[in-house]
């Protein structure tokens, strides 16, 4: 079995691919920036003995993403889970917020995962099995913020591609959405206390998320043979 895990180089990708590797997937680490960091992740896996592959790609790109699929095949025949995790916030003030950045947003959280849904899922249609999964977020469903309006924004757009997916690609492929709150990721390191304690107060259990908290509920999702077309928030209980 083989699981491509997009944006893998750290965060909630990183804690994916250790998941499924201890579980004895061969693994594709997914990266645009740092291959320093995608090979610490790699070199974290080399205890479970599976197979692995770095590869840099900007999904934004569809040319990059078809290059990477090519590469994945080659090695390795097939592709049977995919991890639509890459994605990046350019948190602003309303006033500060640019076309370009807002553009930027949707190009990798909402396009990207629009890339390499398209292509690998018509490789496990062709083949009647696969699973996708999306990572969007709570910021999608109900926990918008003026701040993150391009985000929230493009993580409404993975919830709603989801289901088009699942329609699409029924009934050999599963596409289904997991949508996390707060999780400790260097994508929250700027945040400053006081606002990290006002978000806490809101989640039942009172405390952010561990990246491999979330990694245990894609991958328990991707095991489900029947959960299908879902949208499942994994946010501790968190109210908005």
């Amino acid at each position: 079995m083989v699981v491509l895990v997009t944006g893998s180089s750290r965060g909630i990708g990183a804690a994916t691919i250790k998941e499924f590797a201890s579980h004895g997937y061969d693994v594709v680490i997914n990266y645009k920036n740092s291959l320093e960091d995608a090979l610490r992740v790699q070199d974290s896996i080399r205890e479970y003995k599976v197979r692995s592959l770095v590869l840099k790609c900007d999904i934004s790109k569809e040319e990059d993403v078809n290059d990477m699929i090519d590469s994945i095949i080659e090695e390795f025949g097939s592709i049977d889970v995919v991890i639509n995790n890459a994605g990046i916030a350019i948190d602003t003030t309303f006033e500060d917020k640019t076309i370009a950045n807002f553009r930027r947003t949707l190009d990798v959280n909402l396009i990207g995962t629009f890339n390499v849904s398209k292509i690998v899922g018509k490789i496990m249609f062709e083949n009647h099995k696969g699973t996708i999964i999306n990572i969007s977020s709570t910021n999608g469903i109900d926990t918008t913020y003026p701040e993150s309006l391009d985000y929230d924004a493009s993580k409404a757009g993975v919830i709603s591609l989801t289901h088009n997916l699942a329609k699409q690609f029924s009934p050999y492929v599963r596409v289904n959405c997991i949508c996390p709150g707060w999780v400790k990721t260097s994508m929250n390191d700027n945040l400053s206390m006081e606002f990290i304690q006002q978000e806490t107060n809101k989640i039942l259990l009172k405390r952010f998320a561990n990246p491999e908290e979330i990694a245990q509920a894609i991958y328990n999702i991707s095991i489900c043979s029947y959960i299908n077309d879902s949208i499942i928030r994994v946010d501790g209980g968190e109210k908005s």
